[in-house]
């Protein structure tokens, strides 16, 4: 159920309906719009007295949430959701600048890290993308560099302000991976490990969600509410691409995700063009057409040496690449009506 308040309600009568909702067992989730305030309750609705809620004064009416999902529907917030995501440079997520996350797929030496730091952020990037721990489909390959890669990582930060985004793989990690990082990156193969996505709800920073391999988008948005139910609502969506029978890409990018995700919520949903198809020359396409569809950003893997990158060497563009690329995707950016 969500409690829709009249325009100009003041935040008296917001915290006497949370005082109630609270009283019947249910836990609340204030979302304050431009126009008027929404109280989302959560929990067994079956223990939820809408009567004695509606009397109260400034509420307009409660109403059911229809889709599953409740917290990151469209039908509990109208407004698109900006989600902060930390640095110096003022990185966020779903408002008219589109984000530009770059950088390379894993941390391998401090030297070359800032190497790319300082060249993503030449290009124009607000955020550094880089794993300190990865999970690898053989046991034998790089596992990344762990507790020194984070360190690295918050470096580049220091150096750069550029805002951390890395990946999070357990929930034993999430205290160290919140030391040194911004923005906690759920990976594909976790979307589904709730107990992961609940330890990340509990923490304040905004976290990066990955669509997993052969989820469906209700699952996907399922995902995210594990994540907001905890309490943590800066959620940012990232389409990753799916596994289908093709065999010329890595994975399939269905950029049809990103103007539904915005018809169906508010959250905003960036696309990642290189896991997205597993080859460096098709990343630029992709990334211009992610931008033509919508796509309120972009996390790209860049490396200034790929051929010797120990992770994803072949769907790696390089910094001057990158730079080559930001001419274009400004165009489509302002046909648009969007900035990058």
């Amino acid at each position: 159920m969500i409690v829709v308040f009249e325009q100009g309600a003041d935040k008296s009568r917001v915290d006497h309906v949370v005082t109630l909702i609270r009283e019947m067992g249910l836990r609340e989730h204030v979302i304050v719009g431009t126009e008027r305030t929404v109280v989302a309750c959560i929990g067994d609705e079956r223990k939820m007295d809408i009567e004695r809620v509606e009397n109260v004064p400034g509420v307009e009416k409660v109403m059911p949430v229809l889709a599953p999902y409740k917290m990151a529907s469209r039908e509990v917030k109208k407004d698109r959701s900006v989600v902060p995501m930390g640095g110096t440079l003022g990185a966020s997520a779903g408002g008219k600048k589109i984000a530009l996350i770059a950088g390379p797929c894993s941390v391998e030496d401090r030297v070359k890290l800032l190497e790319v730091a300082h060249a993503v952020k030449e290009a124009g990037a607000t955020a550094l993308r880089g794993g300190a721990f990865k999970p690898r489909t053989s046991p034998y390959a790089f596992q990344g560099m762990g507790e020194k890669g984070l360190e690295i990582l918050a470096e580049a930060r220091e150096q750069t302000g550029l805002a951390v985004v890395t990946e999070v793989m357990s929930i034993e990690q999430v205290p160290l991976v919140a030391k040194y990082a911004d923005v906690f990156q759920v990976g594909a193969r976790n979307m589904q490990n709730y107990n992961l996505l609940w330890a990340v709800g509990e923490q304040k920073k905004t976290v990066l969600l990955k669509r997993g391999l052969s989820a469906t988008l209700e699952e996907f948005m399922l995902a995210a509410e594990y994540v907001m139910s905890r309490g943590n609502s800066n959620v940012i969506l990232c389409e990753r691409g799916i596994r289908t029978f093709e065999s010329y890409c890595r994975n399939t990018l269905p950029l049809a995700i990103v103007p539904e995700v915005h018809r169906i919520s508010h959250l905003p949903i960036i696309v990642d063009p290189s896991q997205g198809t597993g080859h460096a020359h098709l990343v630029p396409d992709m990334c211009r057409a992610s931008v033509a569809c919508g796509a309120d950003g972009l996390i790209i893997e860049c490396h200034s040496d790929p051929e010797h990158a120990l992770t994803d060497g072949a769907q790696s563009i390089t910094p001057q690449g990158l730079k080559s690329l930001m001419v274009s995707l400004r165009k489509i950016a302002a046909a648009v009506d969007r900035d990058i």
